[in-house]
Parts: structure tokens; sequence; C-alpha cells
């Protein structure tokens, strides 16, 4: 039962330390994780119809999230210029597609993925976008919420280098709160949310002038609570 297993050495084997046959951790931080198995298909749809505004040669901006990493995936057989916050999501994006992809000075995160820099010097003012594409816990009346102060002020400084900003929240986001406000609603261009929307929802974000794409998931199958498709 004690049995351990061996690998070739020259001049002889040793014995492989359980510390050795343990797998590498995922990149994905423990949070960023957690969210990513949460509504899992009606965070795909979101992020394949964001993915679809972008076009060939863009330069873009994809702040971390669990619903903008999904983007990922739709964008590999493009051309684009990406700049994002997310350390997994370039990665990805690095060994699945031909895009550029940059990332903004700092330091690693590591409970959400994300890299995050204390110091205004960190590349991002030189960045223009043409769209900056983000998630939220909550969006309402009083805005898009965040739940983490350490990535507020960094987001807002993604958002002032974009000429529009775009806000993915499947409708179990709308209309929650969270700790913190990141940015009004009329900062907002476009939200892209699913089908389960409640319509008076839906209706005080158009009477702040922000699109509104509605995703039908009429063909998808039941999502199971807690199951991850990705």
């Amino acid at each position: 039962a004690n049995a351990q297993k061996l690998h070739k050495i020259r001049g002889g084997a040793e014995a492989l330390s359980e510390q050795t046959k343990a797998p590498r951790p995922s990149l994905a931080g423990s949070v960023f994780q957690a969210d990513r198995e949460r509504h899992t298909r009606r965070k795909r749809m979101i992020a394949k119809k964001a993915a679809a505004l972008c076009e060939d040669g863009d330069s873009i901006t994809i702040n971390g999230g669990s619903s903008t990493f999904m983007m990922g995936e739709f964008l590999t057989r493009r051309n684009l210029s990406i700049l994002t916050n997310s350390f997994e999501l370039a990665h990805f994006l690095i060994e699945n597609s031909d895009n550029q992809v940059s990332l903004p000075g700092g330091e690693i995160y590591r409970k959400q993925s994300i890299v995050v820099s204390s110091f205004e010097n960190d590349s991002i003012e030189n960045y223009h976008t043409s769209k900056m594409f983000m998630g939220t816990p909550g969006i309402g009346e009083f805005g898009v919420m965040e739940s983490d102060p350490l990535l507020i002020k960094q987001e807002q400084r993604l958002m002032r280098q974009a000429r529009q900003l775009v806000v993915l929240a499947d409708s179990t986001k709308l209309g929650n709160r969270s700790n913190f406000v990141c940015c009004p609603l009329s900062d907002v261009d476009i939200l892209i949310t699913d089908s389960d929307a409640d319509e008076s929802q839906l209706k005080l974000f158009r009477d702040n002038d922000i699109e509104v794409i509605v995703v039908t998931r009429d063909n998808e199958q039941p999502e199971i609570p807690g199951e991850s498709n990705f």
C-alpha cells in the first residue's frame, strides 16, 4: 500500500515525493473560478454577443471577470488589439489566437487573476480603444457596482481610455447592489443581458440612454445551478 512511484535518473532511481506529484495550480484565482462556475450558459451567450460587437482591426479593452473571460472563446479567429488586465484571458488569447495582446504594468492580484497597479505609470494612459467590456456584480439605479475596492481605481482609468463602455451583466445582476459604485449609469453606452431580465429594470437602463441588448435562451437547454459548461 505504501509502494512509491519511481522515476529513472542517471545511476539509478528515486522516489517521487508527494510534492513532486502534485499538479500545478490553475492560473485562475479562487474568487474568479467560483464566479466563472455560476450561470455559465447565460454568461457564455452574453460573451458571444459582446464579441460580435468587435470588428477586425479594432482596439478594445477587456476588463477582468468571469463573463468577460468567456469572450476569449469567440475572439480566437479575430484580428484585434486587446488591452486586458486579466492575466488568465491574456494567457488564453496568446495561446489560442493571433490577436495582439497587451497587459498593463503591475502585480497579479491572485484572488481575481487580475493585474493591478498602485501607480499611475502602468502604461494605461498610452492606450486608446474603441470599446471597453466589463462585467459587474450588480447594476442598477446607482450605477455599475464593484465589490473590490482594489479594482475600482484601475477600472475607472481604463474607462477613460475607451470611447464606449459595454457592460456584460446576466439577469441575476440587474438591480443588485454591492459595496462600491464604479461608475454612474451615464457612463454606460451598451448593456448586454439575457432574456430572464425584468422589464422594469430594462426600462430603467433605456431611460438612461443605454442601448440594451437582450440575448435569448430559447434554444438553450435548462441551466443547472452550479454547473460549469466552459
